[in-house]
């Protein structure tokens, strides 16, 4: 007997304006002993590949770690997650008048459509924990403005 699923056509609309980032790359250095027992653990079917054993590893870490990460967020105010301005959004601040202290645990991402005039006019502050994905130019506009 043969089964088929029927799932629904994918939508060709995006689900929302900021598409996935890509993962940001890291480097460790590891002990040879460590390393052959990551590569025995691999060997052995228990994950597929180093890169899944660290993963793991880490996202385990930051679970048991995960009430006091929520806490100093609460702390430090920052926004939790992907925070993206836009050109839009840094021109309305602009008309307000107002100033942006920006403070992400993630990812900020600056739209490339931001001059680095209009940047300098309406962010004061940037706190980034994690990544900042914005063009060279803004970022050395802001350099001195970033923490």
């Amino acid at each position: 007997m043969v089964l088929r699923w029927l799932m629904p056509k994918a939508s060709t609309r995006s689900l929302s304006a900021t598409p996935k980032p890509v993962d940001e790359k890291i480097t460790i250095n590891l002990g040879c002993v460590d390393l052959g027992q990551i590569d025995l653990l691999v060997q052995e079917g228990f994950y597929a590949n180093r890169t899944d054993l660290i993963r793991t590893a880490i996202r385990n870490q930051l679970a048991t770690h995960g009430e006091a990460v929520r806490q100093v967020v609460a702390r430090k105010t920052l926004s939790l997650g992907i925070q993206h301005f836009s050109k839009s959004d840094l021109q309305a601040a602009e008309a307000a008048g107002e100033k942006l202290n920006i403070r992400v645990l993630g990812l900020a991402t600056i739209d490339p459509a931001v001059t680095p005039e209009l940047a300098l006019a309406t962010i004061e502050s940037l706190t980034v924990l994690g990544a900042l994905h914005a063009s060279a130019a803004v970022k050395a506009a802001l350099s001195k403005r970033i923490r």
